[in-house]
């Protein structure tokens, strides 16, 4: 049986994820949460640190969006590292990724300010009560005061953001390439399902599900830099050549 062939970045990348999904259940175990200390958080909430941007993205909250992402990158960011190379398709991990974080603030950002008329606290805000999930009614209504404890005391964890970056990425040097996926009993063309799914991820994140805590944004600003990036990077030495 022939070994499978991981590109160096992506065996890494894949590693690195797995170590710290298991730590976080080492660290759960003594009482501490893994996921609150190196999640991202708001850039203005007292949790947030300077190491966030970059630790959120291999921590994961469970088995299934771990799987599913790592499933990702496995899949897709291979062929984008063979065609670019370890160096550049790093960097192209690490850009989406943050420009995922990014978009998430921006929405959060515009939230905050649509409740208190600024996108930093200004020092009114309540946020000792707040992170008890304590408001006063007279100020804020139920969703406001939800809404406050989720941009301040709620983390980001997950590398759905530069997954969604790679995912876009090879729909567009990509794009006629056919997939078979889990769910979909037929072959699909890259050019078809990565935008149909990017159209998903909007609409779940405009219509805002009561109990859906997926950041929504966070993806789309994953696959917005992704096709950015993806689109100055093409050029005329290209990757499977028939697919394109």
């Amino acid at each position: 049986m022939n070994n499978i062939n991981i590109p160096p970045v992506v065996k890494n990348l894949l590693i690195i994820n797995a170590i710290f999904f298991l730590a976080s259940f080492v660290f759960e175990q003594q009482g501490k949460d893994l996921a609150d200390i190196l999640g991202a958080h708001y850039f203005d909430s007292p949790k947030f640190r300077i190491w966030q941007p970059i630790t959120y993205m291999f921590m994961h909250g469970n088995f299934q969006h771990i799987f599913f992402n790592m499933f990702g990158l496995f899949m897709f960011g291979g062929i984008l590292e063979q065609k670019w190379g370890a160096k550049k398709f790093l960097n192209f991990y690490l850009i989406t990724g943050l420009g995922a974080l990014a978009l998430q603030w921006v929405v959060q950002g515009v939230e905050l300010y649509q409740i208190t008329g600024s996108v930093i606290n200004q020092g009114n805000l309540p946020l000792d009560l707040l992170a008890e999930g304590k408001y006063n009614p007279a100020v804020y209504t139920d969703s406001q005061a939800s809404t406050l404890h989720a941009v301040y005391f709620g983390g980001m964890v997950g590398a759905s953001g530069a997954i969604f970056g790679i995912m876009t990425a090879f729909a567009v040097i990509y794009p006629n390439m056919e997939m078979m996926l889990l769910f979909i009993p037929f072959p699909i063309k890259a050019k078809y399902f990565i935008p149909i799914y990017i159209v998903i991820e909007l609409f779940l994140g405009v219509a805002r599900i009561p109990g859906d805590t997926i950041a929504h944004f966070a993806h789309l600003g994953g696959a917005l830099i992704g096709f950015i990036l993806a689109k100055i990077w093409k050029d005329k030495d290209r990757f499977y050549k028939y697919y394109e």
